[in-house]
């Protein structure tokens, strides 16, 4: 493929990230969320190169999980929306996948005929997000249904926090999850990123970090260099047009930026079905020869233009780093009023990966 875009991904700094996230939490164990394909970062690649280290890994469907331990991967496994059907319990219980169980319908699968192996499940507490899990006044009638299953070892109780990120803090749900995360006799899991680094009081037995190991902030007010985070991923493409524009010229559809005097822009092999962020407005941060500079216009399908007034080295096969080290992904989300997180798991499968 010659089209000039790339993503790099940097296994170094991954294990670097999980390290640094794994030392907020005085010796708990870590296991490193590698869902939406390792949030963009390849699934398998992020767990060969962590197998050393981690002490498990947190996924989301059974079929990566399989994969993973397919290809050799051994430390322990959760998915954390547990089992979607039957088959998948007895897949669950077949390659040692644990997984979260958060409704009656998955304790009923788990109740039907005989697997061929215990199968470790995680409960889920619905501390006050209200998306999955078991309110905390039913977890004590629920931990007793599971474990009065011969062929299920509930093994831990988990929660998710929705604020641990922002001012509003884990408070309100640390309330109502610790009481009967206690009673309950299990391991403890609840903290996320932001909670690993912010409210050490939640970190129980097992931490689920996430977006730290992509080199990533949970926070919207900091980067994550802040945190001691290295970046594990650099979209990058080339300039492969340059125009000269007069004052009054338009760029893009909908002709929505207009020079106010003369400039020289450069056209970016790289756009909104590369994963590049439409909404992104004129403005957003790149890098091209060395030098900050921004976006110029609407983001097409396949291009995306920057301005090069101040650049006049820059020229046709320049590179444009549009994040990475020198343009931080949080910047770019911001611009584009979302967040790290998405950009990372937007990534089209179109656009060539390499390790670097």
């Amino acid at each position: 493929m010659t089209r000039p875009i790339r993503v790099e991904i940097n296994h170094s700094a991954l294990r670097h990230n999980y390290s640094q996230s794994r030392k907020q939490t005085s010796g708990r164990r870590a296991l490193a969320v590698i869902k939406a394909d390792a949030y963009g970062h390849g699934s398998l690649g992020c767990a060969q190169a962590l197998a050393d280290m981690a002490d498990g890994f947190a996924l989301l469907n059974i079929e990566e999980a399989i994969a993973l331990r397919e290809a050799g991967i051994q430390q322990d496994m959760v998915l954390l929306e547990g089992p979607f059907d039957r088959a998948e319990v007895e897949a669950m219980a077949a390659y040692r996948i644990g997984g979260a169980i958060h409704s009656p319908h998955q304790i009923a699968w788990l109740q039907e005929g005989s697997l061929p192996a215990p199968v470790e499940v995680w409960l889920k507490v619905n501390s006050g997000m209200n998306r999955l899990g078991f309110r905390p006044e039913q977890v004590a009638a629920t931990l007793a249904s599971l474990q009065s299953l011969p062929q299920v070892r509930t093994s831990t109780i988990m929660t998710h926090f929705a604020t641990a990120d922002d001012a509003r803090g884990v408070a309100a749900q640390w309330q109502a999850f610790a009481p009967v995360a206690q009673a309950s006799g299990l391991a403890v899991s609840a903290a996320n990123s932001a909670a690993v680094f912010r409210h050490p009081h939640t970190h129980g037995d097992v931490v689920r970090p996430g977006i730290t190991l992509y080199g990533c902030s949970p926070f919207a007010e900091c980067l994550g260099a802040a945190l001691g985070l290295q970046t594990t991923m650099t979209l990058s493409a080339d300039l492969i047009a340059i125009q000269q524009l007069q004052a009054g010229d338009t760029v893009g559809y909908g002709l929505n930026f207009r020079a106010e005097q003369a400039m020289r822009i450069g056209i970016v092999a790289c756009g909104y079905a590369d994963g590049y962020p439409r909404i992104a407005p004129s403005g957003t941060p790149v890098q091209v020869a060395g030098q900050r500079s921004t976006t110029v216009g609407r983001v097409s399908m396949d291009m995306l233009a920057i301005d090069l007034s101040h650049l006049p080295a820059a020229d046709i096969g320049s590179r444009v780093e549009l994040w990475g080290p020198h343009v931080a992904i949080e910047e770019v989300a911001a611009a584009a009023g979302t967040i790290g997180y998405e950009l990372m798991c937007a990534i089209a499968p179109r656009v060539p990966r390499r390790l670097i």
